[in-house]
């Protein structure tokens, strides 16, 4: 088994790809599984395997001498998400039973019902009140009974509501913007008097490769992820301004009942529609218990992670950053 190479299931996603990008980056050996490898060709410098998540034989041979193993798999769309999640991490842990392999998984906030909040840790309850929050606490325990009995080791690593220039699966770019165009509004889906945690991406990426190689860890551990604290609701909304250089930029609602009567036919919507509880109330993971472990969590200033996503989102062009990095600079201490 080689302690420097890692197996990335997902890298063609948001968070698999920052992964997988970072640990290219600190000299790791970095496979990646795809079901079409010759499509993907080399990008990042990734060795891309053909094979199937769903399938244990092949995520087992992909494994094969890797000391890491990244679940970051997911159904694209949130289609079939309770047909196709379980037995994907199943793929991984029958993997990481063969090879030796540590599991990294992103988890989310989403294991938490409102019960636990506002301020969960990592022991709190977990009566999460959606089908994806079940799935979430289910992933979560196997990974425990496998580490328990010995079968395998992992690190669950969780944060706040994701952003990033190569994510299109969250609410930042589903809700707040709309990718390829210009914001001429920002779609909020909270209060604006309810706090909000997000996390960027490279940041939360970054944060994980520094986690997993430490020495100290024993067979299951849970960190939580501070990321951006927004205390009010508006510190992103202002942070959005400031970067496409409007100041003025309404804010509107976000159409939450048309959310929940087209539900039925947009699964997209049925989703997000579940998750509103987590916007109606302050949610704020701390971080005590990985500073312990690493000293400081890795933070892109807000206005760089918020230009960086709007560019990687198609939302700004060059003409446009230069003209909001002036007014940025002139707005510091705004908020």
């Amino acid at each position: 088994m080689s302690t420097r190479t890692a197996l990335v299931l997902g890298a063609t996603g948001g968070i698999g790809g920052e992964v997988a990008r970072t640990l290219k980056g600190r000299g790791w050996t970095v496979r990646a599984l795809h079901r079409d490898a010759a499509r993907a060709g080399l990008r990042d410098g990734i060795q891309w395997i053909t094979g199937d998540a769903l399938s244990p034989i092949d995520v087992t041979a992909a494994a094969d001498g890797a000391s890491l193993l990244v679940h970051a798999v997911n159904p694209p769309g949130y289609r079939n998400w309770g047909s196709l999640v379980l037995p994907m991490l199943d793929s991984t842990l029958a993997a990481a039973r063969s090879s030796g392999a540590r599991i990294l998984l992103p988890g989310t906030v989403y294991n938490y019902g409102p019960d636990a909040l506002p301020n969960p840790d990592e022991l709190s309850v977990q009566h999460p009140v959606t089908a994806k929050g079940r799935i979430r606490v289910e992933m979560e325990r196997r990974l425990l009974r496998a580490a328990e009995a010995g079968h395998s080791t992992a690190v669950v690593v969780r944060a706040g509501d994701f952003f990033g220039p190569r994510a299109a699966n969250n609410w930042f770019s589903q809700g707040l913007v709309k990718p390829g165009k210009r914001p001429a509004s920002i779609a909020y889906p909270g209060r604006p008097d309810v706090g909000h945690q997000w996390a960027y991406l490279p940041d939360v990426a970054e944060t994980m490769v520094r986690v997993i190689e430490t020495r100290s860890l024993g067979n299951f551990a849970t960190f939580h992820m501070e990321g951006h604290w927004d205390p009010n609701g508006m510190r992103m909304v202002e942070a959005i301004r400031r970067v496409v250089g409007a100041p003025d930029l309404p804010v509107r609602r976000l159409p939450w009942t048309l959310m929940r009567l087209l539900g039925p036919v947009v699964p997209l919507f049925r989703e997000l529609a579940e998750m509103r509880y987590l916007w109606e109330q302050p949610v704020r993971m701390r971080n005590d218990r990985l500073l312990a472990l690493i000293g400081e969590e890795p933070r892109t200033p807000l206005d760089d992670a918020v230009r960086a996503t709007l560019i990687g989102l198609g939302c700004l062009g060059a003409a446009a950053n230069a003209n909001a990095s002036a007014l940025a600079t002139a707005s510091q201490g705004r908020v």
